[in-house]
């Protein structure tokens, strides 16, 4: 099991002082990317305005640039504001394959200091029911301890 206490000091050691969003993902992305070997592809979505994501920082293969809240994982993750485990893309109605390789997914909705959304957290596996409940609780606590600043 991914040694999430690390991950967070690494992290929180890597961003500490960065208040730009943008760098922020990017430091993220990359440090849970090369964390797990599980995580096939992890990135942001940005709220770009009302209802709408364009596609952030992101390590692996290339994502979908647009996703409106109506659609997919991480629509559903932005549209209701919760975390969304799926062991199995194919069985999520409406899933957009923005990758033929996904079969599981983890996304987090990612809130800054004021509670506003500002992008949801996408971590893609090849393997099925990869993620934990433990992977969600333990991702939201560092997305919280870095974005919660902003």
């Amino acid at each position: 099991m991914l040694d999430y206490a690390a991950l967070q000091q690494a992290i929180l050691s890597l961003t500490e002082g960065e208040d730009d969003a943008v760098a922020l993902m990017a430091t993220v992305a990359c440090e849970v990317h090369h964390a797990d070997s599980r995580f096939d592809w992890t990135g942001f979505y940005r709220v770009v305005e009302p209802e709408l994501m364009k596609i952030g920082p992101y390590q692996g293969g290339h994502g979908c640039l647009v996703i409106p809240f109506s659609r997919g994982v991480c629509g559903a993750a932005a549209r209701t504001g919760e975390v969304q485990l799926v062991p199995d893309v194919d069985a999520f109605a409406g899933h957009i394959a923005c990758a033929s390789s996904t079969r599981s997914e983890l996304v987090l909705p990612v809130f800054n200091g004021q509670g506003d959304l500002i992008a949801v957290f996408d971590i893609d596996s090849d393997q099925p029911d990869a993620f934990t409940d433990e992977d969600a609780t333990k991702m939201a606590e560092i997305l919280a301890s870095v974005f919660g600043r902003l």
